[in-house]
């Protein structure tokens, strides 16, 4: 049998992709993952609603409602394992109509039979108690105090350096052109030449059916389903504490409004399908459709305030639910499909179950010195005076402020490059220490930080990228 360069080829740096390849981590396996862009948490992981789902919403007995509810109670835990922003904050969702009202009660049914804790039905008065801001056509609410906020971003990554940390390999700006079925497992062509696994992973996003259908005569189509958010600024971050949900009813299916776990604020998302699966720019008119629909539920949404606005695309299938599990036709071929909302939440629990198939297909022990536990990136703003004095004393990099409005010092950004599948871009810069993500969106901070990166990766100005190749900010000196 031909000798494989891997026991295992995981398709996509996404958070499921590496949600599964942190698990994989635990077993004797050679695991590599293959991302397309140059960095981990590029494609959907890094625009989405940033919401950890109570589990509510999701059909009885489907795999988004079974890995919800799974994921929604990992994440606690394993924010304070992998050292990554997450907050419990619930959630409310709104319902605006008394005819509405045996909807609302079939969503609370819903997250009962599904699993979810501590659900109730609050009236209108009990709402505007709890969120001020809230409007007075409000008459009643499904509440879910296990609703939570994350990073997409710190979770994400938290779990690659992770997987990392524990011998997985990670090849970025590595496209997958095709893989094939050969004797003993897959070769996987890819533009940067073919690797070979003895089991593949499917984990590709809007492009998990492309993937799928390469090796499957069972085929898979996912539509792209795109989202726009508003992003506010901080000063407009404690307008609501909880994140706020409609109910779908006559007004259509409603956007919802949320502070982010960093203390901005957050609405969204629309939902377009589009054939383009690149296409994520914004449009006004959907911006606008937005913003009307968020002010149904919450009052004084002060929009002035949008500092960023932004889109994401959701990988829609066909049978609306995850595809999960070995492929019937293609015997080491393992899909991770279909990953929409609840994504995010789920991620952790998807990695654990494909992990766990791919290691009982593969016969694999688990690793005596496997260690779970990550430490993130010091944030000196969260110190008291008196560790940031003696950390600034240590190394005086951390006194030095480069980016205003997030208070970011250069110790950070140092760290962000220098650590464990440290950023090679400014967007990688920016998804783990918040540099450029303030109120003057990088207006400010750019040429320092460029700096930075030069210096510590050793290279030109002018090759410095946005994010992956051909997007240099710099042609060359005048």
């Amino acid at each position: 049998m031909k000798k494989m360069d891997y026991d295992v080829v995981v398709i996509g740096g996404g958070v499921v992709g590496c949600s599964i390849a942190r698990e994989l981590s635990r077993y004797d396996l050679h695991t590599c993952v293959i991302e397309r862009e140059e960095d981990v948490c590029s494609g959907t992981s890094k625009a989405n609603s940033a919401i950890v789902h109570a589990g509510f919403d999701a059909h009885p007995g489907s795999l988004k409602a079974r890995f919800n509810v799974e994921g929604n109670q990992m994440m606690g835990d394993l924010a304070k394992e992998l050292d990554f922003d997450f907050k419990q904050n619930g959630s409310l969702v709104l319902c605006f109509h008394e005819e509405d009202m045996p909807a609302l009660k079939a969503l609370y049914e819903k997250g009962v039979e599904n699993g979810v804790k501590d659900l109730s039905i609050i009236s209108g008065d009990e709402v505007r108690k709890m969120e001020p801001n809230t409007t007075d056509t409000v008459v009643a609410a499904l509440y879910a105090p296990t609703g939570g906020i994350v990073c997409p971003f710190g979770l994400t990554i938290a779990m690659a350096e992770n997987a990392c940390d524990n011998g997985v390999e990670f090849r970025f700006l590595t496209a997958v052109e095709n893989v094939e079925a050969v004797e003993g497992g897959y070769t996987v062509k890819t533009s940067k030449g073919e690797i070979s696994a003895r089991y593949v992973v499917n984990a590709a996003g809007v492009y998990a059916d492309e993937i799928h259908n390469m090796v499957s005569a069972k085929k898979l189509h996912i539509t792209a389903r795109k989202g726009d958010y508003c992003l506010l600024d901080k000063e407009a971050g404690s307008l609501v504490s909880h994140t706020i949900f409609q109910l779908p009813g006559k007004m259509g299916k409603g956007v919802l409004v949320t502070p982010t776990v960093h203390g901005n604020l957050l609405t969204g998302p629309t939902a377009v399908d589009v054939e383009d699966k690149e296409k994520t720019a914004t449009s006004a008119e959907e911006l606008a459709d937005l913003m009307s629909k968020a002010t149904i539920g919450v009052n004084n949404i002060p929009f002035r305030q949008v500092i960023t606005s932004f889109a994401g695309l959701r990988a829609h299938e066909d049978g609306d639910d995850f595809v999960i599990g070995e492929v019937e036709d293609a015997e080491g071929f393992f899909d991770a499909a279909g990953i929409e909302s609840p994504g995010l939440t789920s991620a952790p629990a998807i990695g654990v179950y494909v992990a766990k198939l791919v290691a009982e297909k593969a016969e694999a022990g688990e690793k005596a010195d496997w260690n779970g536990s990550r430490k993130g990136i010091v944030r000196p703003e969260l110190l008291s005076k008196e560790e940031r004095a003696e950390l600034i004393k240590k190394n005086p990099a951390y006194g030095t402020i480069i980016c205003r409005c997030e208070g970011v010092s250069e110790g950070e950004i140092v760290d962000a490059i220098t650590r464990t599948l440290g950023a090679t871009s400014l967007d990688g810069i920016k998804r783990r220490v918040r540099q450029g993500m303030g109120r003057c969106q990088a207006g400010f901070c750019t040429p320092r930080t460029m700096e930075i990166l030069a210096r510590e990766k050793g290279m030109k100005m002018e090759e410095i990228c946005k994010n992956a190749p051909g997007s240099e900010l710099l042609t060359g000196e005048r």
